[in-house]
């Protein structure tokens, strides 16, 4: 006997699984020395400080493996609205190679993390 309320042709399918999250972008660059040329060179991937609709700030957070570049933004007028420019992304600058990955904006601990999760997933 079958149910009287359910769609034709049996059960619906389960919903679909999330996105994967999104792989991130490398491309190659100059070797940085410190964190202050890490800086200059993360500079490059972020509209300039101060100006209208951009960051406050950069900075950098050193890691073993490299140095995360991301941006500080201004607090937005109104907490409640959605952000006129959503996403974002840092930019990891490889210590030993220069490589650049892009990541989204998360923070500098789990970009860290997505980082290293990506770089083990790599043949070679």
């Amino acid at each position: 006997m079958t149910d009287p309320g359910a769609p034709p042709g049996g059960p619906a399918p389960p919903p679909p699984p999330p996105p994967l999250p999104p792989r991130a972008r490398t491309t190659g660059g100059p070797v940085p020395r410190s964190a202050d040329e890490a800086l200059e060179i993360g500079r490059n991937h972020f509209p300039p400080v101060g100006a209208p609709g951009g960051p406050s700030g950069l900075f950098v957070h050193e890691f073993a493996e490299g140095y995360l570049v991301h941006a500080g933004w201004p607090p937005p007028e109104d907490p409640g609205a959605c952000p006129a420019q959503p996403g974002g992304s840092h930019v990891v600058i490889a210590k030993q190679t220069g490589e650049l990955t892009f990541l989204p904006h998360f923070p500098p601990p789990e970009a860290v993390a997505l980082y290293r999760r990506l770089r083990a997933r790599r043949p070679g």
